[in-house]
């Protein structure tokens, strides 16, 4: 299942905690562009490189699937960042 919800949550201890939360559809949707060349570069690298492209595309996909669920922390001295991947 690809991923629905990407949560950011920034803490500093000076200031009110910033929370996020940004759903991933619209936001391919909106960078569809960008997606569309990135799968572009993808093919030409995989035909420079002799890769097998149906492989690698899926093989992406299944990375992508693999997102839900996955957590990163982040902490530099007092600020701490928290991105969840729903």
């Amino acid at each position: 299942m690809m991923p629905q919800l990407v949560t950011v949550r920034v803490q500093c201890p000076d200031r009110r905690p910033i929370r996020l939360w940004v759903p991933v559809l619209p936001a391919v949707l909106l960078l569809s562009p960008l997606v569309a060349l990135a799968a572009l570069g993808g093919v030409v690298a995989c035909v420079i490189y002799s890769i097998d492209v149906v492989r690698a595309f899926n093989t992406a996909r299944r990375i992508v699937c693999a997102l839900p669920g996955t957590r990163v922390d982040i902490a530099q001295s007092r600020t701490a960042v928290l991105v969840t991947i729903r």
